[in-house]
């Protein structure tokens, strides 16, 4: 399905793309991030050994003795690095989200599990953030397998890991201020339902990416989480006109969320190779956008139908849209849709319209 939205005004926001080490984030200037959304690199995971030995050839040396730990810190120890910069660039008050999984692996010293979390967590803590309550993203799994070891056998068999976690981070132990009643941040406010959902720990309404990559060599050095975990994140803990940015932009789904959510970014990438993938993805943001914003609005209007089947009444009129909602903070909604992409030498400006109402939805040949 594709929409099309009637939209007024003007909104211009601006993505850079780094070609480049993250490591010390060099390009950016102090305070200049509002909000980080990023995967790294999994520590210990087979597809990531690769990249760390080019970056440091002693973790090679560490796997190639089977010496786990010793890997596992010398490729945290890399992460680090973009780690120590975030205190720079990110405003007081800013918040850091990091999506992370725990591997496990058979090398000489056994089969154990490396807790990536745990050790970022401590890494972030030990730099002045404040870690928030984390969130727990189980992915579905098409596996009908769920242990790995000695088969229907008991006691030598494990458990097989189905879930990643979202480390939020606040920079400083002060929330960021606003103006009263400041409209950038009542524009980008979320419904009811929506913060319900967003703000549990436990997330289960995202299903892994699928690497749709031409270039088998890229699909073999991608990671991608689905875009709706950027745009939630996004969503969540910034508002127009701040800058989000990735150390790891990969394909970059982090800056395609921004563009959606009518926000700036930034993204580091040490392979100019994926700069094509964000060309044809960035391409097809006003579409996904009005299917994303069509989405959102469809579920409010069930939600309101939802409760007013239960009796529930709804005090307040939405000013941008035609449905009522819950909360006099949500009334101020009003949602973006990019209608125009300009390269620029390190990037892309996009135009975006205010949209007013959608005005039809017509079904893709």
């Amino acid at each position: 399905m594709s929409v099309t939205p009637i939209c007024v005004g003007r909104m211009d926001t601006t993505h850079r793309v780094v070609i480049d080490d993250a490591r010390g984030l060099t390009e950016l200037a102090a305070n200049s991030v509002e909000l980080v959304v990023t995967s790294p690199p999994y520590p210990m995971i087979e597809m990531w050994d690769e990249l760390f030995t080019d970056l440091d050839p002693t973790i090679g040396d560490h796997l190639a003795a089977g010496d786990g730990e010793a890997a596992f810190e010398g490729m945290h120890a890399i992460l680090d690095a973009v780690w120590d910069a975030l205190d720079r660039v990110l405003v007081d008050g800013g918040i850091a989200c990091i999506n992370i999984g725990d591997a496990t692996r058979t090398l000489d010293d056994g089969f154990r599990v490396y807790q990536n979390h745990a050790r970022i967590i401590d890494a972030l803590t030990a730099r002045g953030f404040e870690p928030l309550p984390e969130i727990i993203w189980r992915k579905p799994t098409n596996s009908a397998a769920k242990f790995m070891g000695s088969g229907m056998v008991p006691p030598n068999a494990y458990v097989t890991l189905e879930h990643e976690y979202v480390l939020p981070f606040r920079n400083g132990g002060d929330r960021r201020s606003f103006e009263p009643n400041a409209e950038h941040r009542y524009n980008a406010a979320y419904f009811w339902e929506e913060r319900n959902r967003w703000f549990s720990d436990l997330w289960t309404d995202l299903r892994g990416a699928l690497q749709s990559l031409d270039n088998d060599d890229l699909r073999d050095r991608s990671g991608a989480f689905p875009f709706g975990l950027p745009y939630r994140l996004i969503n969540m803990f910034s508002v127009y006109g701040d800058t989000v940015c990735d150390p790891f932009l990969g394909t970059g789904t982090t800056s395609l969320a921004a563009v959606v959510a009518g926000r700036n970014s930034v993204g580091y990438e040490l392979d100019p190779a994926f700069t094509s993938v964000l060309d044809r993805r960035i391409g097809d943001a006003h579409d996904l956008a009005g299917n994303v914003i069509a989405d959102r609005l469809d579920a409010h209007r069930e939600f309101v139908a939802e409760g007013r089947d239960d009796g529930e009444t709804f005090e307040y009129e939405a000013d941008h849209y035609d449905t009522v909602v819950r909360t006099q903070q949500e009334q101020s909604i009003q949602f973006y849709c990019p209608t125009d992409v300009s390269e620029t030498g390190d990037g892309y400006r996009v135009q975006h319209e205010p949209v007013e109402k959608i005005d039809a939805v017509v079904a893709d040949d």
